[in-house]
């Protein structure tokens, strides 16, 4: 089975670990935005865009999922992939959004 998984924080990561693990097809990861972090605020990845990363998965980072919003170019962009990536689920986890 295909699937999508949406999640940011080391929660959703921990969800996203079990469902590579148990050997679904990932072909898409949804996660917020790279964020300032750290004394030198530095820009760093989400817990689950590290481990999509890690196994070799498209990730796309939206500033929104609103075609009406404020990023509608962002919305319409992640649109695309989630069509894209032909899954037969989406499996969200804390993302945020």
């Amino acid at each position: 089975m295909k699937l999508i998984f949406a999640g940011t924080p080391e929660f959703a990561s921990v969800a996203l670990a079990r469902l590579l693990a148990a050997g679904f097809q990932v072909p898409l990861v949804l996660t917020q935005p790279d964020r300032p972090a750290g004394r030198g605020m530095k820009l760093q990845a989400s817990p689950v865009k590290q481990l999509a990363l890690q196994h070799h998965t498209t990730v796309a980072q939206p500033r929104s999922l609103r075609l009406d919003g404020k990023y509608p170019e962002d919305a319409a962009a992640a649109g695309a992939a989630i069509e894209a990536a032909q899954a037969d689920v989406m499996v969200v986890a804390a993302y945020g959004l």
